[in-house]
């Protein structure tokens, strides 16, 4: 399992919208074959910043399942605009410590 992981700096006032826009691309993603879960948090110290967390079975079953699939162009055009700038994505292994 990995976690993929971004900053959403979404474009000042615009996070009521983001918050919806999310809601309906949340199905596209979910959607996946490999995927796991998804977490948006905002941020408490900006309300225009948000932490997204994705975990997929591998790094493939994003990089190139969804990201060439026809929901990631979906996904694109409901969410991209928002971001200012474009973040960038990140991949975490499994986590080193254990409850």
């Amino acid at each position: 399992m990995i976690v993929e992981h971004a900053i959403l700096q979404v474009r000042p006032g615009q996070s009521g919208d983001f918050e919806l826009a999310m809601a309906r691309a949340k199905p596209l993603v979910a959607a996946q074959p490999g995927f796991q879960s998804i977490e948006i948090r905002p941020s408490s110290d900006d309300p225009d910043r948000y932490l997204l967390l994705i975990k997929w079975d591998t790094i493939e079953s994003h990089r190139d399942g969804f990201r060439q699939s026809a929901e990631y162009q979906q996904w694109r055009g409901l969410l991209h605009d928002f971001y200012d700038p474009m973040p960038t994505v990140n991949y975490y292994g499994p986590s080193i410590l254990h409850d």
